[in-house]
């Protein structure tokens, strides 16, 4: 079997459950950003995020395909899919709770940087932010899975914090923000 179809070549693109819409629609940008979330926490990985990290980030890489699905399958299709649940938001806050427990109280805004990991998880976190903005755009459209909203939102949460912990545990300290229009001691 070949892997590519030809069946997208006119700039359509097919859901599960049946049915098919242009690969420009706010639902295909929905779960293709995460998707784009994915390939980014891949390149956090191969930059040893240190061995707790990167066990969340594993679990956190699977848990977004269950994502994808669930932006992919409309709510009235009836097909089992899994569907992010209560329970993978509550995840994802003992996982802040516990990271933050280590950290110095983020008393500032700091700037994306340090270690690679550190830096690519700021980066994932920005991407992340743009993933939640696509089902909320898709809920004002058709139903969509809030609780996809709010794992987005905690997820990107726990990238701030992530970020903060890898630099920690190198002993790197976040790179405070500085307001260019005050003057600066040199």
């Amino acid at each position: 079997m070949k892997i590519y179809t030809k069946t997208g070549d006119g700039g359509e693109t097919g859901l599960w459950g049946g049915g098919r819409i242009p690969k420009d629609a706010i639902r295909i940008n929905a779960y293709g950003t995460v998707d784009e979330c994915n390939a980014v926490l891949g390149l956090v990985r191969v930059h040893n995020p240190g061995d707790r990290l990167d066990g969340m980030l594993d679990r956190i890489q699977h848990l977004l395909f269950v994502v994808g699905s669930d932006l992919a399958t409309p709510a009235d299709v009836p097909t089992a899919i899994p569907r992010i649940t209560d329970a993978d938001i509550s995840l994802l806050e003992e996982w802040i709770d516990l990271l933050e427990s280590s950290l110095p109280a983020l008393k500032q805004f700091i700037i994306p940087g340090g270690h690679p990991a550190a830096a690519y998880l700021h980066m994932a976190r920005t991407v992340f932010r743009r993933a939640e903005r696509w089902p909320v755009s898709l809920s004002r459209q058709e139903p969509a899975c809030a609780t996809v909203v709010k794992f987005l939102n905690r997820l990107s949460v726990f990238l701030l914090v992530a970020a903060r912990t890898a630099n920690h545990q190198r002993g790197l300290l976040d790179i405070p923000w500085k307001n260019p229009h005050l003057r600066q001691k040199p």
